[in-house]
């Protein structure tokens, strides 16, 4: 059952919407948000009364634990508008799931369904003038959930923020891509927080993925945290492997996000008849598949980009570049996942979700 935002949020109106100064033809991703959030605090042992209310920061106490012990965790997520003006979401339920999955893990309160995936549908139902018809348009959508009690014992708080945040996106492009395979950084390790979308998986990238920047890469395929001899992920995607007309994939793991898009991604190829396996991929096997023409195709898969083509990569300073491809994969299925979420094409796995 939906929210009624007469009674169920609290909802504070805006003394002027901003949409009207935003090029919506020039976006760069993440960095214009809409005229509202939603916000809701858990206080003593209980979550409060959601609101919808204008878009703003807040302020926190120097001490809070979110500054200190690094309890914070996120989804990303989009919405979509077809030719009809419906809007729609992209299998909200694995999002709302495995967000409590990441909470979980951080000793961090479990947010219910009715506030995440419900609170979610009437903002996006307020706000439904920012999310602009046509494929390669979107909403990105921010849930997030930082620790807000005070204090800086090193111990989990009792206080959290739980947030939506949404920013209209253009199609995603990063032109070329090269990656580096990881031979010493590590993005995770075993019995770590890899699974979880904690924000702090993602500082921990920044710094070797600059380096890569420094040699000319663009992004960074992660190898196992023991051996480095198993490939995992790509930058913040899941990553896909083509050797010849099989797609492999890593299984997911402690160290290995459970992505919404990698998961649909299986689902559809399969559908389409394409071989997948899901299991450990060795950096020797890619090198030799490179080196006998039998490697075809990386791509990684996200949110943001649903799938980024990768044109070659580097791995104990030889660099293999991969063919260009008529019948790419990688095109091909994010074209048919892409339709899926416009609803140009019949939705017959049931991920679409009205909003």
């Amino acid at each position: 059952m939906g929210l009624d935002i007469q009674s169920d949020i609290d909802f504070t109106k805006v003394n002027s919407s901003k949409i009207n100064q935003v090029d919506f033809e020039n976006l760069t991703f993440g960095n214009v948000f809409t005229d509202y959030m939603l916000v809701c605090d858990f206080r003593n042992g209980a979550w409060e009364k959601p609101s919808i209310k204008p878009y703003e920061p807040f302020t926190l106490d120097p001490s809070a634990k979110v500054f200190h012990y690094g309890q914070a965790i996120f989804e990303g997520m989009k919405a979509y508008k077809d030719e009809n003006d419906g809007i729609w979401l992209f299998r909200p339920e694995e999002n709302h799931q495995r967000f409590n999955k990441s909470a979980v893990r951080l000793c961090m309160p479990e947010i219910p369904e009715n506030i995440f995936v419900d609170g979610l549908k009437e903002l996006i139902k307020i706000e439904k003038d920012w999310v602009k018809k046509g494929k390669g348009n979107s909403l990105y959508i921010r849930p997030f959930m930082i620790a807000i009690g005070s204090g800086v014992i090193a111990q989990p708080s009792t206080q959290y923020r739980f947030c939506i945040i949404l920013s209209p996106a253009r199609a995603y492009y990063s032109g070329e891509v090269k990656v580096l395979i990881a031979d010493y950084y590590s993005r995770a390790a075993n019995g770590g927080i890899g699974a979880a979308k904690a924000a702090g998986n993602y500082s921990g990238q920044f710094y070797p993925t600059q380096l890569a920047h420094n040699a000319g890469f663009q992004q960074v395929i992660w190898t196992d945290d023991a051996t480095h001899t198993k490939l995992e992920e790509c930058g913040t995607m899941n990553v896909f492997f083509r050797i010849n007309n099989t797609l492999y994939t890593a299984p997911t793991s402690d160290r290995i996000l459970d992505g919404v898009t990698r998961k649909s991604l299986i689902d559809l190829a399969k559908r389409e008849g394409i071989n997948v396996e899901v299991r450990p991929v060795l950096v020797s096997e890619l090198v030799e598949a490179a080196k006998d023409g039998s490697l075809k195709e990386i791509f990684g898969a996200g949110t943001a980009a649903v799938v980024n083509p990768i044109v070659g990569f580097q791995h104990a300073d030889t660099y293999y570049e991969l063919p260009k491809l008529e019948n790419s994969f990688a095109l091909t299925l994010k074209e048919k996942m892409t339709n899926i979420q416009y609803k140009i094409d019949e939705d017959t796995f049931g991920w679409t979700v009205s909003v």
